[in-house]
């Protein structure tokens, strides 16, 4: 059954795109975050700031325990209180983002748990999903297991890609 979504948000408008494939399911066998979009907002990340004005894209449910920031972002609502963004001009600028997804891999990955798919973006993004495990070599091989406090910042950007560094 396709689902069809209409966007109208600060950084979109009258976006359409279809959900074909069951909310959190039949993911690509490449793909295995750790992480559901609601457990990541539930965590703290972005500062607060990165789904304020699109809620109404996504169930519901995934706001009723995520910390979000009133105003401009704050890294206290993180989960391990530290600053791990760059501001979005810099994604910009490294090419980041994509037309479909102007918000970056979190809206992607927001908009794939939901069921949309698009070959070629989901192919990037799941290959810089994939990118970043390099940082939890880091973390394994400069902290003792379960120390939370060790590499606050590595940590951080982990949750921000659906890696449970809660677990190294």
């Amino acid at each position: 059954m396709t689902r069809r979504v209409v966007v109208n948000d600060k950084m979109q408008s009258h976006y359409v795109y279809e959900c074909v494939a069951p909310i959190g399911g039949a993911f690509d066998p490449a793909f295995a975050p750790e992480l559901t979009p609601k457990e990541m907002l539930a965590l703290g990340v972005f500062g607060g700031k990165y789904m304020t004005d699109g809620r109404d894209e996504f169930p519901s449910s995934w706001f009723t325990q995520a910390k979000l920031a009133s105003g401009r972002r704050d890294p206290n609502l993180n989960f391990y209180g530290v600053d791990a963004s760059q501001p979005l001009s810099v994604w910009r600028q490294k090419g980041w983002l994509s037309e479909e997804d102007p918000r970056g891999w979190f809206q992607w990955y927001c908009r794939y748990f939901m069921g949309r798919r698009l070959d070629q973006e989901d192919r990037r993004q799941i290959g810089r999903w994939r990118a970043i495990r390099r940082h939890i070599g880091q973390i394994v091989k400069n902290c003792e297991p379960g120390e939370l406090t060790c590499r606050k910042r590595q940590r951080q950007a982990l949750l921000h890609w659906a890696y449970d560094s809660r677990k190294i």
